[in-house]
């Protein structure tokens, strides 16, 4: 009775933490594509920067003050050394991030983060040599499909948008891979992470966002109508990413692999939905088949990387079993 109970607990606090990811990380993504459409503030360098501020701001508060989590300490030589390149392509990632969200619609965007996957499993084979077996080049054979067919099909095409999204892909398995090598030894969680790479991305990305956007961002102050509700919605939206990293560590330690893996892909559904509803920019048949294609490719591949794993630490008689939490989807930490 008691083991029931506990099993319903469990799945209440997972379906719970998955329902606070998708609002935060839909939430964001809206507000962003609102701020560069509807508030007309065309610029992705200076929201990335409010975001890192208000993640800094966030993270301190969370650890230092709240102790919601311990301090991973580390040394300021490993800070430089490891952090800081880590930061620098984090930094990367986010801004290409936003900036294809400046000039494509939420739904091709969020398709072409889907190719993740497969640029992290053709750079580790490219650069680092790593052999993968069949079934993982098997399982990409979906995602790229997908990706071409929604590319072809997609009616609001501009190409600085699609190159900005896919070169953002690229920044997303780099982070992903040099974690494995300049993390090693550190079990960071997404708070903490937040907490040391957010300053250094602010510091890297402020005087590119002051020399490049300045005077439009003063410009705009000047001849915006709404000038106070659009700042709160551009603050409000740095508030909220922070709180997207918060929402990502509870909902790691409240699921399986597997169930993060198959809710990170339904997550990209629902924003697709919900950004058609808002902005109702055109999609055609196909190119919504060739969404769904990618989406199911990215749940098969996370299925494959969740049995090759399980295969690798096969238990004996008497080892229990433990489960392996891969970055199945590639994308755990990257919307700050």
């Amino acid at each position: 009775m008691e083991e029931a109970k506990m099993g319903d607990v469990a799945t209440i606090r997972a379906v719970l933490a998955i329902l606070q990811w998708w609002g935060f990380n839909v939430t964001v993504i809206i507000m962003n594509k609102w701020i560069f459409q509807k508030l007309e503030f065309k610029f992705p360098l200076t929201v990335s920067c409010v975001h890192f501020i208000c993640s800094s701001i966030g993270a301190y508060i969370a650890i230092k003050i709240l102790k919601i989590k311990p301090l991973i300490e580390v040394s300021p030589d490993d800070r430089w050394r490891r952090i800081f390149p880590m930061s620098f392509v984090f930094c990367i990632n986010i801004v290409l991030g936003n900036v294809s969200l400046r000039y494509i619609p939420v739904s091709f965007m969020q398709t072409i983060k889907s190719f993740t996957p497969a640029t992290t499993v053709i750079l580790q084979w490219l650069v680092w040599r790593k052999y993968f077996e069949w079934r993982i080049w098997t399982s990409l054979v979906p995602i790229v499909g997908g990706i071409l067919l929604t590319s072809i099909t997609e009616l609001s095409f501009n190409m600085f948008g699609f190159c900005a999204a896919m070169v953002g892909c690229l920044a997303t398995s780099t982070k992903t891979i040099l974690a494995e090598s300049l993390l090693h030894g550190y079990k960071f969680d997404s708070i903490n992470t937040v907490y040391y790479m957010a300053p250094f991305a602010t510091m890297i990305l402020s005087i590119p966002a002051i020399v490049l956007e300045g005077s439009g961002v003063v410009n705009w102050l000047y001849t915006y109508d709404s000038i106070v509700p659009a700042l709160i919605i551009i603050i409000t939206s740095g508030v909220l990413a922070f709180c997207l990293n918060f929402s990502i560590f509870y909902v790691i330690h409240s699921t399986t692999a597997v169930t993060f893996n198959v809710a990170g892909n339904l997550k990209v559904a629902v924003a697709v939905l919900v950004s058609w509803m808002i902005f109702r920019n055109p999609i055609s048949a196909m190119n919504a088949v060739g969404c769904a294609i990618t989406l199911v490719g990215c749940t098969f591949y996370g299925y494959v990387r969740h049995l090759i794993s399980q295969q690798a630490v096969a238990p004996s008689p008497r080892t229990p079993r433990r489960m392996e939490m891969l970055p199945l989807v590639g994308d755990k930490q990257e919307k700050i």
